[in-house]
């Protein structure tokens, strides 16, 4: 009896599931993209039913640590024993199956690490309380994205490394299928068939044009890593056995191509038409057109024995021959456009617009800078020291650390049997704190900023607000003009009163543009000095005429709005430049390069740039 897919599921979400029980191992497992409900519940009953029922299936809690992770000492055992006895992890005992991680937006930087070279290396080192031991991992991990905006993410270096990436199906645009080979593919399954496609899959080959279909398109849609088209080439391996094909055709490939390239890519293709093909020389003769193929494969029904290689699959190929590129490239054009079919039309508008190179990495949140602290905080596990000062005891590592020495310790004691600690054996818990952002908008109101973009400023900053707003951080607003600075706005959550202080800023008068950059100096470092971290966002032509004594100079007041630039810079704060300028300014993008600042001019900076740029100046790589 056929595993009948759901129809809350779409087709090629089921085909997902059917690819991956296939080959696990390869595909690295998949990202879901959706909260509670019927259609991740669905998905993954999908999968449990197509995978081996001896395959296993643990989930990981939230609070994972390292240990529960790779394996440590099993206590109680080397308590008993009085010898050290090793406790495989979650990722071990996973060994051939899928680990299920919920909540995977939020997982730590050291959980994604661990899951990311077990998904590299397929095994596990246990090299820690005196245990030198490797464990087989070949695992598939199954992400639970549960983000509610796109500023919850799944770790860059973890994503990269799952095939699939897949989303709640509706709004998403699932074409129906258009040929038998597709309309094949996307059929239900039954556990026997995954199980028959398993055993096929070792034996199914890749034409060389099919590889460097999947790579030409991958190029053209933006996607740098090389992960992508070899597990695109996996998965198209994986069609090919599941129709029980021992070749790789073009048809599998721009499967594989929507189901693995579509989510990454990144920018549209340089060019929406295909490059005219170039004319041969004049000393070689045009390439025959190929003849057709009368022994054209057909898709065997469901439980027959898959058919016999053919003979044009088997026959090797003359290096010497060259391969007519009128193929190739209509191959990769095809690919090409199977992953525009399969990419939703919002990105596809979004992708069409200016693509920003500024990008908020991945995983990282609006919280500022990590600092250490001994009671509250994110748990990092533990070090070795005695608790003082108010640092708390580790109670299981430091039983972890006296128990291989107890049956030596009870040998030299006297009295009953008890647990020996000793100073040496304490453990005391570690802690990381986020310290609160606060973004600081200083705004160039001055005559020429005013005849220029002070309207368009105000609703870039307007936006900006907004953002930390919904990122609950603080915001003020500094403004300079005439021959000084005023402070609009103190640190605050309130946008009503930001966009109110900002709504009254009045333009006109000089450029005082050293003053500006010494408040703002300032304000950052009272606001580091409070435990916050500062993100100064500048928003100035970078044309200054009032010197810092108040005097007007051109010249005078450049020379001193660079070195107050300089003083910024070693002042140590995050920034951002606008470039407020009609075009992109000379002048401004010195002063950001002295200040240390990254730089973006207006004009070409939208909603989303600017948004990703803020998130770029204050929350960098950690």
């Amino acid at each position: 009896m056929n595993d009948q897919a759901s129809p809350a599921l779409s087709a090629r979400s089921a085909l997902a599931a059917a690819l991956l029980a296939i080959d696990p191992v390869g595909l690295g497992g998949a990202a879901l993209r959706a909260g509670h409900g019927a259609w991740r519940d669905e998905w993954l009953a999908l999968l449990r039913r197509l995978l081996p029922s001896e395959a296993p299936w643990l989930r990981l809690p939230p609070s994972v640590g390292s240990e529960a992770l790779l394996g440590g000492l099993d206590l109680g055992a080397t308590l008993h024993s009085g010898r050290p006895v090793a406790q495989r992890g979650v990722l071990a005992r996973a060994d051939a199956g899928c680990v299920l991680l919920p909540m995977a937006e939020r997982v730590p930087a050291l959980v994604a690490s661990h899951l990311c070279a077990a998904l590299d290396r397929h095994e596990v080192p246990l090299q820690r309380d005196g245990l030198a031991l490797l464990y087989p991992a070949r695992l598939a991990v199954l992400a639970l994205d549960e983000g509610a905006s796109d500023e919850e993410r799944l770790p860059a270096a973890l994503l990269e490394r799952l095939a699939f990436h897949l989303r709640t199906d509706s709004g998403t645009r699932d074409s129906a299928p258009d040929n038998s080979t597709e309309r094949s593919a996307l059929a239900p399954w039954s556990a026997h068939d995954i199980a028959q496609a398993r055993a096929r899959l070792p034996l199914v080959r890749v034409p060389p044009p099919v590889l460097e279909g999947l790579c030409a398109a991958a190029h053209a849609w933006g996607i740098d890593s090389l992960r992508a088209p070899s597990m695109a080439l996996r998965a198209a391996r994986a069609v090919a056995a599941l129709l029980g094909c021992d070749t790789v055709d073009d048809e599998h490939a721009r499967l594989a191509a929507a189901l693995v390239l579509a989510p990454r890519a990144t920018q549209l293709p340089t060019t929406d038409s295909a490059p005219e093909p170039t004319a041969p020389a004049e000393s070689e003769p045009p390439a025959p057109d190929p003849a057709p193929d009368t022994n054209a494969r057909r898709d065997p029904p469901a439980g027959s024995a898959p058919p016999a290689p053919q003979n044009s699959d088997t026959a090797p190929t003359d290096p010497a021959e060259p391969t007519p590129p009128a193929d190739s490239q209509t191959l990769e054009d095809r690919l090409i456009e199977a992953v525009r079919a399969a990419i939703p039309a919002g990105l596809l508008a979004t992708l069409a617009a200016a693509h920003s190179a500024l990008q908020r990495p991945s995983g990282a949140g609006s919280a500022g800078a990590a600092q250490a602290h001994n009671q509250r905080g994110r748990p990092l596990g533990s070090r070795r020291a005695e608790p003082r000062s108010g640092v708390r005891l580790h109670l299981l590592d430091t039983l972890r650390a006296a128990a291989p020495w107890q049956r030596l310790r009870q040998r030299t004691a006297s009295g009953p049997p008890r647990i020996h600690i000793r100073r040496e054996d304490f453990h005391v818990v570690r802690y990381r704190q986020y310290r609160p952002t606060t973004t600081v908008f200083v705004v160039d109101a001055s005559g020429s900023a005013a005849l220029h973009r002070l309207a368009e400023a105000k609703g870039a900053v307007e936006l900006l607000l907004a953002e930390c707003y919904v990122r609950r951080d603080r915001v003020a607003v500094l403004a300079f003009r005439g021959t000084g600075t005023d402070l609009l706005l103190p640190p605050t959550r309130s946008l009503a009163r930001a966009k109110r202080s900002l709504s009254a800023l009045p333009g006109g008068g000089g450029t005082p543009l050293a003053a500006g950059l010494e408040a703002a100096t300032a304000l950052a470092a009272q606001l580091a000095r409070q435990g916050d971290t500062p993100t100064v966002v500048l928003l100035t032509d970078g044309r200054a005429n009032i010197a810092l004594n108040g005097a007007p100079g051109r010249a005078s007041a450049t020379e001193d709005a660079l070195a107050a630039a300089q003083r910024f810079r070693q002042a140590g704060a995050r920034a951002l430049l606008i470039d407020t300028s009609p075009q992109a300014s000379a002048t401004a993008q010195t002063l950001a390069q002295t200040m240390g600042a990254a730089y973006l001019p207006l004009p070409h900076a939208g909603a989303h740039s600017l948004s990703a740029a803020v998130h770029m100046a204050a929350c960098p790589a950690r």
